[in-house]
């Protein structure tokens, strides 16, 4: 045996020694730079580190991190606010931890403290302003209740108005604080430096030190911590850095997240480690070996197992150190030593792979030490003391007397664990979920998943049972997702199939009730499933589950997924005879029909919804589906029975008195009011719908008062006030944080600059409201903009631009099966046509896509836009006419222009602007 002395980096005779950081000069180079960059201008930066398991992510952030520290020190240092995401965590728990770390909030603490803590120091921030919105959004990321204001009021029931005002809200907040001056800070600066308003502190002395937001193992995060995030990095405007910490199937996942922020976005992938680099670190993990013989042989070995992966060559020492082969030569020296045995290295065969050196840590354990962690595997990743107590005393029976003295299996747990956080199985967690309890976590998650599979089904499961029994007594679990999502799995795998059904939905009901709608998703899945593979559950519990479900997926865009959870909720409703449940089922149904241009069928369903309210005396089911009835009459052109429908809908919640809903009411009499060309009582029904949402604070609902106003001003031709309406929209809907108003906004802005006879400036707005809609992935709102494109290129005369423009939108509108859509967008696709044709086949196509506008509009009924086809067909026929020798085509076209006239007498409407295509996606 060889050996050589070294000074111990700390504590005695340790054997947890930590890989030096080597080989990642350019990734700290890049991280300076962005650091410096937002002290310099102010603004954000994001910085993404994307590597696996083990390649020194988060220890990269943390060395670079503590450099700042050390370098800047005092006020000028960053303040870094850190979470890591959870494997089955709540939808928001990634950001539940960094704002936990700004507020400073442990875990466990008094529910009432806790929100005193946040209130007073957003207050300090905001200075009194809103900050009751700020303080319900953060307690809805934090699971603490907050009063409601007017505004939350006003637009609780509307899941994607709640989304996109929580992102507004958390932004302006992140964007406050990071110009906030902190009090301590104010109390050591010079004399007036701390006077500076937040709003124009300056990088240098007096100002804050930037913050910086950690989220680490983001591949655990759920989609609506991503989409918060990604909004976040694009939108930012404060002297903030964040920093991503990620595996690659984090952006397999979401392959668009590089594009986020655009220039102010840096990714970096960390690809291993030379072998150079490699042998550097190991050199330096087995240095209190010295030059031992077989040293060489350990280093080779190491990296050829590590593959270029600091965690796996860190993993390698104690492995060494398990087997026997290095030892501690004196554990309470102060001279850090280790000796290699040369004659155990026989027993190592060299090198190992990653499957042999886990077995190896595995039979390295003693029976009770293994025992305790296939118990603790069980529990997941993180575990509790209380939970490994409850498997314990499965077969256990009381002492006669309960007390500290009787009881020895606590300390004998506590000493077990003990010894297994020093071998490095296992770590400490700071902060317990539960306050009455400690909470840890498996240092390596392979290790965990080999001793899963070790553990016999009949005893895991009986683990399972003890485990959710224990869980289910454990404060705040019923009130929190999360808690209750792990509660409902261990149910389930204990074969508690009854109870694991109303677990998850009651975890599903939780997160819905928080907007986070994928997770609410995930829930449903799991419990409904449960109860169609035969669990007895009871009906008005899948009932409200399926309602629910359907929403949910409804705002997820999965339409089809929706429709058969309507249609489920449908059939288990009949078959008790639940007429209103039947009527909320067949309501859902046809407003799904009617929102993808299947008419005829959204009339059966809402006619059957309205029979079966009217049969239970659902005032609301009954106001509400007389409303889908009245938007239904003017999707198809019929005025006077949309005016009918909305009318008596306006008049019964009037009754009811929820002013949200009659502001809607009068949007939608407003629309009806418009489209038949009676603009005086569009105004009126717009201005008070207007006047309802300034007072109850929807800000919202206040964007979309406005752009409809300018829509009525664009019928009218009053292009400037058009203009004026839709900028007060646009800077509404910027405040509110909803990027599908702001690019519908967008479109309209666009073209009103069009009509106004600046289409430069209309292409500048309509290319903003593409690049957001297709962000966003609204084909819709996409669809629209491409359209309004094409008719701003057209007045540019760039005919070619505009034809790829509007076929675009064209194919986007057949995708989507919007048919009124692509009715308009087949009518603007023949009028760029035929600009742009010398005649011949281009105009012969021109006429093509008018024709087959004019047959989508009358299979599905819509008059006004039939006859808005018909007129402009006629118009294109008279104008490539030969008069002296078509006079076929003459009569053609007087025929279609006498029926479109006849339509608009009909239906008592001018056929003045007639430029329809400002109607559709523009409200």
């Amino acid at each position: 045996m060889a050996e050589r002395v070294s000074f111990a980096p700390s504590g005695f005779g340790t054997i947890d020694r930590r890989a030096v950081l080597v080989g990642r000069a350019a990734e700290l180079r890049v991280l300076d730079e962005s650091l410096r960059a937002v002290r310099d201008d102010g603004k954000a930066r994001t910085v993404t580190l994307v590597g696996a398991n083990g390649i020194g992510k988060t220890r990269l952030a943390r060395d670079f991190l503590s450099k700042q520290r050390a370098t800047e020190g005092g006020a000028g240092a960053p303040r870094v606010f850190r979470g890591s995401a959870r494997d089955q965590g709540a939808a928001y728990d990634v950001f539940a931890r960094v704002l936990r770390a700004r507020f400073g909030i442990v875990e466990g603490m008094d529910a009432e403290a806790a929100k005193a803590q946040i209130r007073s120091q957003v207050a300090a921030v905001l200075e009194d302003r809103k900050v009751g919105d700020v303080c319900f959004f953060l307690g809805q990321l934090l699971e603490l209740e907050f009063l409601d204001s007017p505004l939350i009021q006003a637009v609780r029931s509307d899941a994607n108005q709640m989304r996109l005002l929580r992102q507004a809200v958390i932004k302006r907040f992140l964007e406050a604080d990071a110009l906030h001056i902190p009090q301590a800070q104010r109390d050591t600066a010079p004399d007036g430096d701390a006077a500076v308003p937040r709003a124009h502190a300056k990088p240098g002395v007096g100002s804050p030190g930037p913050i910086v937001l950690v989220f680490d193992d983001l591949q655990y995060a759920h989609d609506e911590s991503l989409d918060l995030l990604g909004y976040l990095i694009e939108s930012i405007d404060a002297p903030l850095l964040i920093l991503c910490l990620a595996r690659p199937d984090m952006t397999a996942r979401r392959d668009h997240w590089p594009s986020h922020g655009g220039a102010r976005h840096k990714v970096i992938e960390l690809s291993p480690l030379t072998d150079t680099d490699s042998a550097r670190v190991m050199e330096d993990l087995l240095a209190p070996c010295g030059e031992a013989e077989g040293i060489e042989e350990l280093v080779e070995g190491a990296c050829t197992l590590a593959g270029g992966n600091p965690a796996l060559l860190e993993r390698m020492v104690r492995i060494f150190h398990d087997m026997g082969v290095v030892e501690v030569k004196d554990e309470f020296a102060e001279v850090e030593s280790w000796v290699i045995h040369v004659d155990k290295l026989s027993e190592v065969s060299l090198p190992l792979t990653v499957e042999d050196a886990i077995q190896a840590r595995i039979a390295a354990l003693a029976p009770n030490e293994r025992d305790l962690l296939e118990r603790a595997a069980t529990m997941g990743s993180v575990f509790w003391l209380g939970g490994l107590l409850a498997i314990a005393r499965l077969d256990s029976n009381a002492p006669d007397v309960w007390s500290r003295a009787a009881v020895t299996d606590e300390t004998e747990i506590r000493d077990a664990l003990k010894e297994l956080k020093e071998r490095d199985y296992i770590l400490t967690l700071p902060d317990s979920t539960f306050p009455d309890d400690e909470e840890f976590a498996f240092k390596h998650n392979l290790e965990r998943e080999t001793l899963l599979k070790l553990l016999p089904k009949a005893q895991a499961k009986r683990f399972h049972k003890a485990i959710a029994d224990w869980l289910s007594f454990k404060a705040h679990v019923r009130t929190h997702e999360e808690y209750m999502g792990q509660l409902a799995r261990h149910q389930e795998q204990a074969g508690l199939v009854v109870q694991a059904a109303a677990t998850y939905l009651d975890a599903a009901h939780l997160a819905r009730e928080r907007y986070a709608n994928a997770k609410a998703s995930e829930y449903y899945v799991k419990g409904l499933g449960i109860l169609r593979d035969g669990a007895e559950g009871s009906t008005e519990q899948q009932l409200r589950a399926l309602h629910h479900y359907g929403d949910v997926l409804q705002v997820l865009g999965k339409n089809d997924e929706a429709l058969d959870a309507f249609n489920e909720m449908l059939v288990r409703a009949y078959r008790l005879n639940l007429r209103s449940k039947g009527g909320a089922a067949h309501g859902r149904i046809g407003r799904m029909y009617r929102d993808t241009g299947r008419l005829d069928d959204a009339q059966v369903h809402l006619d059957a919804a309205l029979a079966l309210f009217e049969d239970s005396h659902d005032e609301r089911g009954i106001a509400s589906t007389v409303d889908d009835i009245g938007k239904l009459h003017w999707l198809r052109g019929d005025y006077p029975k949309a005016l009918e429908s909305t009318q008596r809908s306006l008049t019964m919640r009037r009754k009811v008195g929820d002013r949200r809903s009659i502001a809607l009411s009068l949007n939608n009499l407003g629309l009806v009011y418009q489209d038949s060309g009676q603009f005086k009582l569009a105004l009126d029904a717009f201005e008070q719908a207007l006047r309802i949402r300034r007072e109850i604070g929807d800000l919202v609902g206040v964007s979309i008062s406005l752009n409809n106003l300018g829509t009525v001003a664009q019928d009218q031709r009053d292009d400037q006030r058009a203009l004026t309406l839709f900028l007060e929209a646009h800077e509404v809907a910027k405040e509110t944080g909803d990027r599908n108003r702001l690019a519908l906004v967008l479109t309209n802005l666009g073209e009103t600059y069009n009509r106004l006879g600046d289409p430069a400036k209309a292409i500048h707005h309509l290319k903003q409201a593409e690049e957001i809609a297709d962000e966003l992935g609204d084909k819709m709102g996409l669809a629209e903009a491409v359209r309004g494109l094409g008719k701003a290129y057209l007045a540019q005369r760039e005919y070619t631009r505009a034809r790829e423009c509007t076929a675009r939108a064209v194919e986007i509108f057949r995708e989507i099966q919007s048919k009124v859509q692509l009715g308009v967008a087949l009518r603007s696709l023949g009028e760029v046509m035929a600009a742009g044709s010398a005649g011949g086949e281009d105009l012969l196509t021109a006429r093509a896509h008018l024709l087959q506008s004019i047959w989508i509009f009358e299979e599905i009924g819509n008059d006004v836009e039939l006859a808005r086809s018909c007129r402009v067909y006629a118009s294109l026929l008279r104008a490539t006419s030969d008069r002296e020798a078509d006079a076929a085509t003459l009569e053609e076209a007087d025929q279609m222009a006498r029926r479109a006239d006849e339509i608009f007498a009909r239906l008592k409407i001018s056929s003045f602007g007639l430029d329809a295509d400002v109607f559709f996606g523009s409200r």
